[in-house]
């Protein structure tokens, strides 16, 4: 196969390791990398040397979070999110260079409803001891669903057209999975997934359930709960608005290291553009 091949595109090439793209490259003169680097890294499967789950768009990149325009393209238009939810996904996860398509401001939700409007919201939900499972926020998460799909609640999408929301139109994204199994027993019919099983979808509204009480309470600690990664996946499938349910005390984690600040400084940022919604 050496050489067999004019040009090689790798898809997802955020995901696929350093190591694998480099076999696969000698079977083309061109290789061409597609991904972004900004949102789940590849699944881990066993034990590996240091470094080898560092993926081939990572490498380009150098540390960047963006492709410099030296070193290839910067697709720079989303053509999902509201203005309002891509001025934080910009700000946080690509370097200011995100913009929302013309047309995307037009994105609303209509009617008697606490989550009208557009953008991003939080719904202070306080409970402890929790880890992997949160029943406090699955009754939370419950209420907000009702209150958005009940009669006269409707959303225009990005051509202006305007149509009673449904509950398939509604995506409930959790860190863990014994949260999405609570959630989906106690809302059938709704999508409910992970991060990881939503990566490409989309929905008008999203809810991300936090789950954990606290830091400390995170099952496979902060690195995972707090990941910019995970969140940027969890926050930008959301067309219209996006909620963020979870504790107080997420926001004021005991950070041991730089890298952990500035996780916890995403959770902060989104809170600081969000409107507040405390449910009776």
């Amino acid at each position: 196969m050496d050489q067999t091949l004019d040009y090689l595109f790798v898809d997802e090439a955020g995901q696929m390791s350093l190591a694998q793209v480099i076999g696969a490259s000698r079977a083309a003169r061109n290789l061409v990398l597609l991904g972004d680097p900004q949102q789940l890294e590849q699944p881990q499967r066993g034990a590996h040397p240091e470094g080898a789950e560092v993926a081939a768009l990572v490498h380009a990149l150098d540390g960047h979070a963006t492709i410099p325009d030296d070193r290839g393209l910067f697709l720079d238009v989303t053509w999902r999110l509201h203005p309002r939810i891509c001025t934080f996904t910009s700000e946080l996860f690509y370097e200011g260079r995100l913009q929302a398509r013309p047309g995307l401001d037009g994105q609303a939700i209509h009617g008697d409803t606490p989550f009208a409007g557009s953008g991003l919201f939080y719904v202070p939900v306080e409970h402890t001891g929790n880890q992997s499972v949160a029943p406090d926020e699955v009754d939370s998460v419950a209420a907000i669903v009702a209150a958005l799909v009940r009669d006269g609640v409707t959303w225009t999408d990005s051509k202006g057209v305007d149509r009673p929301l449904r509950a398939s139109d509604v995506l409930i994204v959790a860190p863990y999975n014994a949260q999405v199994a609570a959630l989906t027993e106690r809302l059938p019919g709704v999508r409910v997934g992970t991060v990881d099983k939503f990566q490409g979808q989309e929905a008008p509204a999203v809810i991300y359930s936090m789950t954990s009480s606290s830091a400390e309470d995170a099952p496979r600690g902060m690195s995972f709960l707090y990941s910019p990664n995970r969140l940027n996946v969890a926050t930008s499938r959301a067309k219209c608005i996006c909620i963020l349910v979870g504790t107080t005390r997420l926001m004021e984690p005991e950070c041991r290291t730089p890298e952990q600040m500035r996780w916890a400084n995403s959770l902060c940022r989104f809170r600081e553009l969000a409107k507040e919604v405390v449910l009776p």
